[in-house]
C-alpha cells in the first residue's frame, strides 16, 4: 500500500511538473518581449529619423521585403487576407488578449487610428487569441473602436513574420505590402514621436483628421 502511495505521490508531482513547463512554454510563446531585434537584415533608420526611431526602438529594413499572404478572419468570421489591405500603409499589430503590455497599448492604437481616415493609413489589429468571444469581451470592455481581426495558426503567423516570438509586435507595411520595420514590445503610438516617424517612413498626410471604422 506504501508503495502505490508513495507512486501515486510521484505520478502527481510529474503531472505537476508537466503542467508548469508548458505554461511556462505557452508564456514564451507570446512573451512580453521588449527587446529589438538582432536580425543583421533590419537596420536603424536615415539621418533625418535615427535618433527617433532608436528612442522609439523601432528599426527598419535597408530596403522594403516582399511578405508573403497572410490568411485571417474578421469579427464576423469571415475570410480576410493582407492583399486584401494593399493600396494604403498598415500598421499591423500582433497581439494577444493575456498579453499585459498588449492591452495597455491597444487605447493608443485606437485613438492613433482615430487621427488618420482608414482609407489613407490603416491601424490592422490582429489578435493570436484562440477563440473570437476574448477578444470581443476585451474590445467592449476598452470600448475601442479600430476593425481587429483573428489569426489561429500561431506557427504560420510567426513564420510569416520570422523574429515575431513574442507580442506584441508591431509591423511597419508600405502601400505594396512590403515590410518597412517593425517594433517589438508595447509602443504609445498616438504621442507625437511616434506619429512623427509614420509619417516620415510612411508617407501619412501632414494632417491629421478624423478617421472612422476601417473599411
Amino acid at each position: 500500500m506504501r508503495r502505490f502511495s508513495t507512486l501515486g505521490i510521484s505520478l502527481t508531482a510529474a503531472l505537476v511538473l508537466a503542467i508548469a513547463i508548458a505554461v511556462a512554454l505557452s508564456f514564451q510563446l507570446v512573451g512580453l518581449l521588449t527587446a529589438p531585434l538582432d536580425d543583421g537584415s533590419v537596420v536603424a533608420s536615415t539621418a533625418n529619423g535615427g535618433a527617433t526611431a532608436k528612442n522609439l526602438q523601432v528599426l527598419f529594413l535597408d530596403r522594403p521585403a516582399e511578405l508573403p499572404d497572410l490568411a485571417f478572419v474578421d469579427g464576423d468570421e469571415r475570410p480576410v487576407s493582407l492583399a486584401d489591405f494593399r493600396g494604403r500603409p498598415v500598421l499591423l499589430n500582433i497581439w494577444a488578449t493575456c498579453s499585459v503590455p498588449c492591452r495597455n497599448e491597444m487605447p493608443s492604437l485606437d485613438r492613433l487610428q482615430a487621427k488618420f481616415e482608414p482609407s489613407q493609413f490603416l491601424v490592422l489589429a490582429l489578435s493570436i487569441d484562440r477563440g473570437i468571444p476574448a477578444v470581443k469581451n476585451f474590445y467592449q470592455e476598452l470600448e475601442a473602436q479600430i476593425a481587429w481581426y483573428l489569426c489561429r495558426s500561431i506557427r504560420r503567423l510567426f513564420a510569416f513574420a520570422p523574429g515575431a516570438s513574442g507580442v506584441p509586435t508591431t509591423l511597419f507595411i508600405d502601400r505594396e505590402g512590403r515590410e518597412i520595420g517593425r517594433k517589438i514590445g508595447a509602443a504609445e503610438w498616438d504621442s507625437s514621436a511616434s506619429i512623427a516617424l509614420l509619417r516620415e517612413h510612411m508617407n501619412l498626410p501632414s494632417g491629421e483628421q478624423a478617421g472612422g471604422a476601417p473599411k
